[in-house]
């Protein structure tokens, strides 16, 4: 766990650098598939075509970058003459399970988009994936077009996935309700006084102050809420116990949650409500303050391209030590080619093919806008829309980001946690109990 911890570190470090950079360089010539332009005579077989390849990603029918995900696949098959079989679906902890379950029964796909953490662990150590350098053995261009330095490292000190881009998790706020109730658009200095004030007067007003649902998606509001609590130098540590330092550290950013919900500072129905429900809320001005990450701003665009005005990015307030211009962020997520694929003669040339496709740099500049890449010339996205202008805004003050630290822990532990976020906010369960429940399945 600690060499993991030093990993993630060194890996936000370096994801810093990349969020004050902004994005630069230019895009690999139109119809690349290797990200550097042009084929090499030692690259391994090319796919003859007419291949049907399984591949199962997030970018299900919610995701802001389902039609980006659907036109480079379009895009292949125009190329390659293969058939892409997709079965993507909504990323969640439903949809994880079930990916690893059909890792279990033998029915994995032939390429997986999946999350690069503790969550890959289980398909990793079950030899179901390829790692990179056996891959690169028979083809020398694999992913030539990423930085090697910002690959996932597993725990057995191997790269296994291809990164997409990255991610970084902001406050975005309803500036049409902030307007209307005299509230200020936050800037980098929002302290956490500041905020609970602001609710009250949105509150008041008859609005949503927060629109999360508690019963699906916590875990936003948790990381920042013990952050608050900490630094983000120590975001990434793990409790020994619910009574160490750390352990208490967790259990107060469970009960700043409970306090807010206390104050009635979320929707009435956030303990029912989905996901989708809460931030259809904020989309459609009922609600001021939501956070989400850098996905949803393609949900903006495609759902409510007219109203983007209406929406800005701004910072989680702040308490404590931490400084509200400090974020979540990293690139979490990634390309595998499984076992199955790879030991199949029809099927090897053309999944390494897809995966290189997918990570080429035309293609990733069709996902990125002002998220972190690993790409070593850039991504090149064209003209930002006032939603993307305002995060690339936002993000120009950025002090630090961090990973998140939910990705450190197993998924029984990190499904148990925010399970009980519920309990601990309605009073049936204390915050040390749940964070001690949540370590003894770590």
């Amino acid at each position: 766990m600690k060499k993991n911890r030093l990993l993630a570190l060194g890996l936000a470090s370096a994801l810093t650098l990349g969020l004050l950079a902004g994005c630069g360089g230019k895009p690999s010539a139109p119809g690349s598939t290797s990200g550097t332009g042009g084929d090499k005579s030692n690259s391994g077989a090319k796919p003859a075509g007419g291949v049907e390849l399984t591949v199962v990603t997030s970018y299900g029918g919610d995701d802001g970058n389902r039609s980006n995900y659907e036109n480079a696949v379009a895009s292949y098959e125009a190329a390659t003459g293969n058939k892409i079989m997709d079965a993507s679906g909504t990323s969640n902890e439903e949809w994880k399970a079930k990916v690893l379950t059909d890792f279990q029964t033998g029915t994995e796909p032939d390429v997986l988009f999946f999350f690069t953490s503790s969550d890959a662990e289980p398909i990793i150590q079950a030899g179901k994936v390829v790692d990179i350098a056996t891959i690169r053995a028979t083809y020398p261009d694999y992913a030539d077009n990423m930085r090697d330095s910002m690959l996932a490292v597993a725990s057995d000190g191997k790269n296994y996935a291809i990164p997409s881009s990255g991610f970084w998790e902001n406050m975005f706020v309803n500036t049409k309700v902030l307007s209307d109730c005299g509230v200020a658009v936050p800037g980098p200095d929002y302290t956490w006084d500041q905020f609970l004030a602001d609710c009250e007067t949105i509150k008041a007003k008859g609005y949503a102050p927060i629109a999360c649902s508690l019963f699906e998606v916590p875990h936003y509001w948790f990381e920042f809420c013990i952050m608050n609590n900490g630094t983000l130098g120590e975001q990434l540590a793990i409790p020994g116990s619910a009574t160490d330092a750390v352990g208490q550290k967790w259990a107060a950013g469970l009960n700043d949650i409970k306090d807010l919900y206390e104050k009635g500072y979320f929707p009435v129905n956030t303990l029912t409500a989905t996901d989708a429900e809460t931030v259809q809320l904020f989309a459609e001005g009922e609600a001021a303050f939501l956070i989400d990450g850098s996905w949803k701003i393609n949900y903006f665009v495609d759902n409510y391209g007219d109203q983007l005005s209406d929406y800005a990015i701004s910072y989680v307030p702040a308490k404590g030590e931490r400084k509200a211009s400090e974020a979540i962020g990293g690139i979490s997520m990634g390309y595998f080619i499984t076992k199955k694929a790879w030991d199949d003669p029809a099927k090897q040339a053309a999944a390494v093919e897809f995966v290189k496709h997918m990570t080429s740099d035309d293609v990733m500049s069709t996902f990125v806008t002002t998220e972190v890449t690993a790409l070593k010339n850039g991504a090149s996205p064209s003209g930002l829309n006032p939603l993307q202008q305002a995060a690339a805004d936002a993000n120009a003050s950025i002090t630090g980001v961090i990973g998140p630290v939910q990705d450190t822990i197993t998924s029984e532990s990190r499904t148990d946690l925010f399970a009980n976020v519920q309990n601990v906010v309605t009073g049936k369960m204390s915050a040390e109990d749940a964070v001690a429940s949540a370590l003894a399945l770590n």
